[in-house]
């Protein structure tokens, strides 16, 4: 008797062990399926990337989802004053009519970029000093935390500030702009677009002070701006001049124009043809001999008469027009020095009162056009925005080598 009570203890408590055992890991089994069962909302959140326009950490690592498509609103009320205080859930993003989810927002709070871009050509109505002082006040009126780029172009673009708050920078790269020959508007505006906006996070904005008429770009074309404008998640601005009366009377030698000191003196044609020396005193801080651009000892590259008929003043306008109209932002007019302050201002008053929507779509093949609605439930209110994107191919854009000095 206790023999076999010394075998079967034994075997019994093996017996209930692995009974408890198996228990247990069905129990498990069925824990995890349970889980695996739970509805997706109540899935842990993954942590969300920043938002466009906040600040990371030095030492932070993030990944940045190309695909990102992101568009800029503006929401005005029945008398034209922007409607503050929205939040994400009053929006809604549409794409080909198909609606999408707002993966990113950001209020009318979060700081731009903005990239200040001066026609320093000849061919400009305004004095040097009345061009600095209108920019000068404009980047007094943006936010204290919103970054400014300064650029110029003549036949060249100068790079006279990178992306930075800073007011003491911004404002001595704009008192350093200089009157040169010729207008690489096209080179100028790629540039900007390919070369750094491309590579800046946030909220973005162009704007271009320019009659719109190209003579010098050598890497770009109007049809290369307005298709990059197209695939780009920033407003431009153009500030558009008419110089078209005045440079027929330049190049027939019937006008004039004031230097910086207010002194008359002869003209270099708009052309870029040899500039008239003779029996003239030239007051402007760098020498202009024939035969060269604004004095640099390089031989002019501007064909004869180019810049010059009212073709090429339409098709300026059209462009101008168009930038605006494909990124959301708006062209202003300025014939005289009120309304170049005015235009100014006006800009940067609008940059405060953009919200920004982001969503990733299903189709990212790039090239075709999708059109885009956005809508607010707020009754009564106009919102503005661009209509349409294009999904950037990948591809080796031309460099244009600015002047960084």
């Amino acid at each position: 008797m206790n023999r076999l009570h010394s075998i079967l203890v034994p075997v019994l408590l093996l017996s209930l062990f692995a009974a408890a055992a198996a228990q247990s890991g069905k129990n498990n089994s069925e824990r995890t399926k349970k889980a695996n069962k739970r509805p997706a909302a109540e899935q842990p959140e993954p942590t969300p990337p920043p938002l466009p326009g906040d600040e990371i950490e030095s030492d932070d690592i993030i990944t940045v989802d190309t695909n990102l498509v992101t568009v800029p609103v503006r929401v005005l009320d029945k008398q034209g004053r922007f409607v503050g205080g929205l939040t994400e859930k009053d929006f809604k993003v549409f794409e080909d009519n198909a609606e999408q989810e707002v993966a990113y927002f950001s209020n009318e709070q979060n700081p731009f970029t903005v990239a200040l871009v001066l026609d320093m050509s000849y061919s400009s109505t305004f004095k040097i000093d009345e061009i600095q002082q209108a920019a000068l006040a404009f980047v007094t009126e943006l936010r204290p935390n919103d970054k400014v780029m300064v650029l110029s172009f003549d036949e060249e673009l100068h790079i006279l500030c990178e992306p930075t708050n800073d007011r003491k920078t911004i404002n001595n790269a704009i008192i350093r702009t200089r009157v040169s020959s010729g207008t690489s508007l096209y080179d100028a505006v790629s540039f900007v677009i390919n070369q750094r906006f491309h590579k800046i996070e946030g909220r973005k904005a162009i704007v271009l002070f320019t009659d719109g008429v190209d003579t010098t770009s050598q890497t770009a074309l109007d049809r290369d701006n307005l298709r990059e404008a197209s695939e780009l998640d920033a407003l431009i601005y153009p500030i558009r001049y008419d110089t078209f009366a005045d440079v027929q009377a330049i190049e027939s030698g019937r006008m004039t124009l004031p230097d910086e000191q207010n002194k008359t003196i002869i003209t270099p044609p708009i052309n870029g043809g040899n500039i008239p020396t003779t029996g003239t005193k030239n007051p402007l801080p760098f020498p202009l001999p024939t035969g060269t651009i604004g004095g640099s000892g390089r031989p002019s590259r501007i064909p004869s008469g180019q810049g010059t008929t009212r073709e090429e003043y339409d098709r300026a306008a059209a462009y101008l027009d168009r930038m605006a109209l494909l990124t959301g932002g708006r062209v202003y007019e300025a014939n005289s020095p009120e309304n170049l302050s005015r235009a100014f201002s006006k800009i940067a008053s609008e940059l405060r009162e953009f919200y920004s929507l982001g969503f990733y779509p299903a189709d990212t093949e790039p090239g075709r056009i999708r059109r885009l609605k956005v809508k607010v439930s707020k009754p009564g209110v106009a919102v503005r925005a661009r209509d349409s994107y294009v999904v950037r191919a990948p591809e080796d854009r031309p460099k244009f080598a600015p002047d960084t000095n």
